[in-house]
């Protein structure tokens, strides 16, 4: 596995800890074995997710995987770092899984004239592929269809349904 792999699986558990962390702050051994045998676990499953999940990878909860959408700031089709390390799960997936395809589907928030957003959601569609490409998937795998802001995740005015908007999702086929 790869390292910027393994890095985010060590994040994801010290965060997963922190948060179910009591105020006791004293860990004793037991508990100190226990992490470190979670961590070794975790590392060693990589994109494909937890070694015990019986079943396909992308159905696997624990898995960067079974997470398919990315977002953007706004008027932007740039990729922050969070999303190139989830791209990269997906493009090493598609380059093992010759015969599965992908359709990414571009979204934009609902400011902006509807041919503008058609635009920025069919960049926002192509930055993924072309990251998507990088980690090892082939342009024949991969559709891109922009819906620009005809198909918001969530209705309203606010910067937190705009947020959940701005959004490129990727949609395996069956």
């Amino acid at each position: 596995m790869n390292r910027p792999m393994q890095w985010l699986s060590l994040i994801a558990i010290t965060l997963l800890i922190s948060a179910c962390a009591s105020n006791n702050d004293n860990i004793d051994d037991s508990e100190m074995a226990e992490i470190d045998q979670t961590t070794q676990g975790t590392s060693a499953a990589g994109a494909a997710g937890s070694e015990s999940f019986e079943g396909e990878a992308l159905e696997d909860p624990s898995s960067p995987l079974s997470e398919r959408i990315v977002y953007f700031a706004y008027d932007s089709s740039n990729l922050s770092n969070e999303a190139m390390g989830l791209l990269e799960a997906h493009g090493e997936y598609l380059a093992d899984n010759a015969n599965r395809q992908l359709l990414v589907e571009g979204h934009t928030d609902e400011r902006g004239a509807r041919e503008y957003n058609l635009a920025l959601g069919e960049r926002r569609a192509e930055a993924v592929k072309q990251a998507l490409m990088l980690s090892g998937a082939r342009d024949g795998q991969i559709s891109t269809v922009s819906y620009g802001e005809e198909s918001p995740a969530m209705n309203g005015s606010s910067e937190a349904a705009w947020s959940q908007n701005r959004r490129a999702e990727l949609l395996y086929e069956r």
